[in-house]
């Protein structure tokens, strides 16, 4: 997979474009047919999740989670953080 280099020390992490709060509303309201991950640009695992409604809703939860807490990561291997204010 494409893991992104870590950062160096002082310098800031890219973060992805895709909006967390739209992440986190498709995964809690359509994550059994893998729309979130459709929308991260994970189109593979997406149709995975189609095509399992969602890993039987296991891989839902684990997504919610993982979005929850900032560790998801687009189809690019970025983070998908909530805005910094």
């Amino acid at each position: 997979m494409n893991e992104p280099a870590s950062a160096p020390a002082g310098t800031t992490t890219p973060v992805s474009d895709k909006g967390f709060v739209a992440a986190i509303l498709l995964c809690f309201f359509l994550g059994a047919f893998g729309v979130h991950r459709f929308y991260a640009g994970k189109i593979g695992t997406g149709i995975l999740m189609l095509i399992t409604f969602g890993g039987f809703g296991i891989w839902v939860l684990i997504d919610f989670i993982l979005i929850v807490t900032s560790s998801f990561r687009d189809g690019n291997g970025l983070l998908i953080k909530p805005p910094r204010s």
